[in-house]
């Protein structure tokens, strides 16, 4: 079975490698530094099982384990952490495998035994409130992996099963609802419509529509989406405090 060791410090790779050398039937394929690395990795490479930190510069490892879980066949992912009593009890509500650091080697090899894929509901469970919201967003495009920063993404819109990512680079098709896009990134994004959230940063102006009606006119693109009467007003008031 391939292994991926992600930590940001090199000593705690070096001891996973030692103690997954003594294993039978384990073989290190790679190590990466942060979060982003390891989702590029395992695009590529694809390992049974990720050793991950979860505090990392960047990308954290619980971010990028949601974007690895966009793919076809997802790693196993077992996460690392030094002692943290919100992170210990969030895994074992969720039925997460994690190691506490120092790793030792029989809790390594019952955490390698009983990997498991993990779900999206699972991931999305560890978010508790206040929790950071990602720095990217995932779009799976054939057999790749597309990161698209937040800072990036002008609206999402939704459209039956799937929603419309539409960034500064283009627009991608992912795999999630506008309702969790809107609890998690609340701060940035705002409702204009049952059917779309717009980055309030990439927003120019509110503008009256002939009919009465309302649109949202973007800083980076020339499309005007619809506002509902209702979300108009409060839409203004965010415009002003930006």
């Amino acid at each position: 079975m391939n292994v991926l060791i992600v930590d940001d410090e090199p000593p705690a790779r070096e001891r996973l490698t030692r103690l997954l050398e003594e294993l039978e039937g384990w073989s290190v394929i790679g190590e990466a530094h942060n979060g982003q690395e390891a989702v590029d990795f395992c695009a590529r490479q694809r390992p049974d099982v990720v050793l991950m930190d979860i505090r990392m510069p960047g990308m954290d490892g619980v971010e990028a384990a949601r974007h690895l879980s966009v793919l076809e066949q997802p790693p196993a992912v077992i996460f690392t952490t030094a002692y943290d009593e919100y992170a210990v009890d969030a895994f074992e509500a969720q039925a997460i495998g994690y190691l506490l650091k120092p790793v030792r080697r029989p809790r390594l090899e019952r955490a390698l035994l009983h990997a498991a894929r993990l779900t999206r509901p699972q991931l999305t469970g560890l978010n508790a409130p206040g929790t950071k919201p990602r720095g990217h967003i995932c779009a799976r495009v054939r057999d790749e992996l597309r990161l698209i920063p937040i800072r990036d993404v002008l609206y999402f819109t939704a459209d039956q099963k799937y929603v419309t990512v539409r960034h500064k680079r283009g627009e991608e098709l992912i795999d999630e609802s506008l309702k969790d896009l809107e609890q998690e990134f609340s701060a940035s994004f705002a409702r204009i419509h049952r059917n779309a959230l717009i980055a309030i940063a990439h927003l120019d102006a509110v503008e009256r529509t002939g009919d009465g009606g309302y649109v949202a006119r973007m800083k980076a693109c020339d499309v005007q989406l619809a506002v509902s009467r209702r979300q108009a007003g409060e839409l203004r008031k965010r415009l002003r405090r930006q």
